[in-house]
């Protein structure tokens, strides 16, 4: 066919028809692409996809359960818990990228008022256990903001918990969240209980805090079948008692649209309210110990700090438990700075964490001599009868003389009179008599050590708050064990090492400071300071109780505790705390009677050492001074006494201790004296000062 001349097109130029080979090569490989994307999404990846989106459809939010209350002997509230606005994020639903998770964490810490500066962040890297069953857990320190840190330090406990980033933010933030989720993805703001404190700083050392379960606990026995998010008691009373006083949590299934915002009706499991705990304490007799104790260390320069307790002799019951200085629990509830906390860790004298009257161990002065006195009678070194000419100085060894405090001479003394005067060199002498004389063939220690052990010394008590310490009873196995980590420590290679057993000790010239000398062996002196409550020996004031209830009750060694009973919100008790007795002495009761006779002498008494402080008290008490020396410190000062229960209805034993106090009968005497009078008739009366120079 011949082509008219207007329809002739002029033949395809090489250039071009490469031109259009790879544009068209570009597209056929686009959507190729695109087809590859699309089969994969729908056909290879699509369950996958229809389950996230189920899953983001629905969400189960945790309700959380009340915690039981803490009430008093007579039923008046102690801890309660009372309900917060936490916000919470979501570690599940959190931006995939680091940027999204970056840019939603500056958001947040705008909203809460938060620091974005980087700090340094302890997270829990990695968790092992040694062939002896210890956990060891390894740290990682990464710099991370405030928030970003919380999260991560969350995550490394358990993957898939909500993470509380904080604790009673006002409604207006809620709302804002709320209305802006889709900026906030993974945050809500959800009602938490927290602790509440209607005594305000009452026996805050007892309670303890709550908080998350942390990557130790999860893995202890004791937690299994519990949320791996759950909160627990941390310390304290909380702790001990966790297990009713936690409740349990409910939780709600809500619908949720793309922008995480509720649709429908949700569905809900009601969560159960913890059990009441109801303690033994008295919190009239509570509040008129801190009160008084804190009188005493502000008039007695330079006491820094100091305990009480008052426990009923005949079953363990704590009445008032007390240490100063304290602090208030409620700041536990809400955002604590680590600053804050760190001063509330500090140690030396201003440590308002510990609780000295079961933590705070050291030498009790003249309080330990009824129990040398027991032990010089019931092992026949001594006799009721038997007299002892008080010249005011003791032979130790040949040349070394100690002496009576303040230099007295006290005279013909029998034991009664030795214990009212409170004469140091009439128990040197029973120090010397009780001491072994082959330390290597008795290593555990002669009658002294024997008795001391039966009486608590030396021992956890078992009280039911942790953190307790044993204390040391000092004996020649003892002091043989503290010479060979002397030696081991003396060893170290460098002066500024440390040595692994004891991280607080370094070779220094002279050595390492944790024996008394290099190899020194056990010595007649061990033991004649130990009569009189110096030395090494380190007993607790609740140690000291559990003794003293002894000489009360006729030898039973009491379990002291806090805990009364467990019970329902409407009083319904399902639970009675009375824990047994684990042992009894058998003390003479001759000899019984003549050490109490001493103790009540030395309370109502002519030159009794607390007679000042006592001799016109309406009821009968039996007590004892004691002025502990303490290395580079001021004397501690000490007193313990009971009024038994042959002498009153309402049996009591009270241990007192005041650091750095001075004479027993100055600091601690006096307050003993309140807490008796609120305990007897209801008031705490004046402060009484005594003014024996007697230790």
């Amino acid at each position: 066919m011949i082509q008219m001349p207007d329809d002739r097109r002029p033949p395809m130029n090489p250039q071009l028809a490469l031109r259009v080979a790879i544009i068209g090569s570009v597209a056929l490989a686009m959507f190729a692409i695109i087809f590859f994307r699309l089969w994969f999404l729908q056909v290879l990846s699509g369950e996958q996809y229809v389950h996230a989106a189920t899953v983001n459809r629905v969400r189960d939010v945790k309700i959380h359960a009340q915690r039981g209350n803490i009430l008093d002997r007579a039923g008046h509230l102690l801890v309660d818990s009372r309900s917060a606005l936490a916000v919470q994020i979501s570690p599940t639903e959190l931006p995939p990228s680091p940027a999204g998770r970056d840019a939603l964490y500056r958001r947040l810490a705008g909203v809460l008022q938060s620091s974005t500066r980087p700090r340094r962040c302890k997270v829990l890297k990695s968790t092992s256990v040694t062939p002896g069953g210890q956990i060891v857990e390894t740290f990682a320190y990464p710099r991370l903001a405030h928030i970003p840190c919380l999260v991560a330090q969350g995550l490394a406990v358990v993957s898939y918990q909500d993470v509380t980033l904080k604790t009673d933010v006002a409604p207006q933030v809620q709302a804002y969240l709320a209305e802006r989720q889709d900026q906030f993805p993974g945050v809500s703001v959800g009602k938490v209980y927290v602790r509440a404190y209607p005594q305000g700083g009452l026996a805050a050392q007892l309670f303890g805090v709550v908080g998350p379960i942390n990557s130790t606990e999860v893995k202890e026995k004791a937690y299994q079948g519990i949320p791996k998010d759950a909160i627990i008691g941390q310390s304290g009373l909380e702790a001990t008692y966790d297990q009713f006083l936690r409740g349990r949590d409910g939780h709600e299934t809500v619908s949720v649209d793309a922008a995480g915002r509720p649709v429908g009706t949700p569905t809900a499991t009601a969560p159960v309210v913890g059990h009441d705990l109801r303690l033994s304490l008295d919190k009239g007799l509570q509040r008129v110990g801190q009160a008084a104790l804190q009188q005493s260390i502000t008039s007695n320069y330079p006491a820094t700090g100091g305990s009480f307790v008052a426990m009923n002799p005949q079953d363990g019951s704590i009445y008032a438990m007390g240490s100063l200085p304290t602090y208030d629990p409620k700041i536990f509830t809400g955002n604590l700075s680590q600053r804050t906390y760190d001063q509330l860790k500090s140690t030396a004298a201003h440590a308002p964490l510990l609780n000295r009257a079961i933590a705070s161990a050291g030498p009790t002065g003249s309080t330990f001599k009824p129990i040398t006195a027991t032990a010089a009678l019931e092992s026949g070194a001594w006799t009721v009868g038997q007299t002892y000419d008080d010249t005011g100085s003791f032979p130790l060894q040949p040349g070394v003389n100690i002496f009576n405090a303040g230099h007295a001479v006290y005279g013909s003394l029998d034991l009664v009179n030795a214990i009212r005067v409170s004469s140091d060199t009439f128990f040197y002498n029973l120090g010397a008599r009780t001491n072994v004389a082959n330390p290597l063939a008795t290593p555990q220690g002669g009658p002294l050590q024997a008795w001391a052990r039966r009486f608590g010394i030396g021992r956890p008590t078992g009280v039911d708050i942790p953190g307790e310490s044993p204390g040391t009873l000092p004996s020649p196995a003892w002091r043989e064990h503290q010479n060979r980590v002397e030696a081991a420590c003396d060893n170290l290679t460098h002066p500024t090492q440390q040595f692994p057993n004891h991280p607080d000790h370094k070779l220094l010239p002279g050595g390492c400071g944790i024996a008394d000398g290099t190899n020194r062996p056990w010595s007649i002196g061990d033991n004649v300071n130990l009569a009189v409550g110096q030395g090494d020996v380190q007993a607790t004031p609740l140690q000291l109780a559990v003794a003293y209830a002894a000489l009360a009750n006729g030898g039973t060694i009491v379990r002291p505790h806090v805990g009364e009973s467990i019970q329902n919100q409407d009083g319904t008790v399902l639970q009675s705390i009375s824990p047994r007795a684990p042992a009894h002495i058998p003390i003479n009761p001759l000899y019984l009677e003549t050490i109490r006779q001493g103790l009540r002498d030395a309370a109502s008494q002519a030159g009794g050492t607390s007679a000042a402080v006592f001799s016109r008290f309406p009821e009968q008490v039996y007590g004892k001074t004691g002025t502990a020396q303490q290395n580079g410190q001021a004397d501690t000062s000490w007193y313990a006494c009971f009024v038994p229960a042959t002498t009153t209805t309402k049996p009591i034993v009270v241990i007192v201790h005041v650091e750095q106090g001075g004479f027993g009968a100055v600091a601690a005497a006096p307050v003993a004296r309140q807490i008796l009078n609120q305990w007897f008739f209801g008031t705490p009366g004046p402060y009484v000062a005594g003014t024996s120079q007697t230790r």
